[in-house]
C-alpha cells in the first residue's frame, strides 16, 4: 500500500497541473495530516462522513489543503477542548459560519462607528468561544 501510494503521489507530482496547484495551496495526504494534528486517520474519515469537510481526491487518495487543516484545528478544539459530541460540532460550525457571514455584513453595513465595534467585539468573542 505504501508503495502504492509513493507511486501515485510521484505521478502526481509530476503533472503540471500538481505543481501549479501545489503552489498555490498546501496538499497532504491523509498519514500527513494525521501526524500534524495528532488525529487517527479514522477520526479523520469519520469527520469526512459527517459532513465536516470535503477533501478533495485524486484516485483513491484524500487530498486535504491548508484551508482543511484549519477546519480540522478548529473541530480538535471543539471536541478536545469544549467537549462536543459530533452533533456539537456540527451546530458549532454552523453556528462559526453564520458568525463569519455576519461579520462581513457589518464590514459593509451603514452603522456608525460605535455600533460598529461593539458588534463587531461581539462577533469575535463568539468565534473565539468557537476556536476561530
Amino acid at each position: 500500500m505504501t508503495r502504492y501510494i509513493s507511486r501515485c503521489i510521484i505521478m502526481l507530482e509530476s503533472s503540471e497541473a500538481w505543481m501549479a496547484m501545489e503552489r498555490e495551496i498546501g496538499v497532504y495526504v491523509i498519514s500527513v495530516v494525521s501526524r500534524l494534528l495528532g488525529l487517527h486517520p479514522q477520526t479523520l474519515r469519520k469527520y469526512e462522513r459527517a459532513g465536516f469537510l470535503r477533501p478533495s481526491r485524486s484516485g483513491m487518495l484524500r487530498l486535504y489543503s491548508d484551508e482543511d487543516l484549519a477546519r480540522l484545528r478548529v473541530i480538535k478544539y471543539l471536541v478536545d477542548e469544549l467537549g462536543l459530541n459530533l452533533a456539537g460540532v456540527k451546530l458549532a460550525l454552523a453556528l462559526r459560519a453564520e458568525l463569519l457571514e455576519l461579520e462581513q455584513e457589518v464590514a459593509l453595513a451603514n452603522i456608525d462607528r460605535q455600533s460598529e465595534r461593539r458588534l463587531r467585539g461581539f462577533i469575535r468573542e463568539m468565534l473565539e468561544m468557537l476556536g476561530s
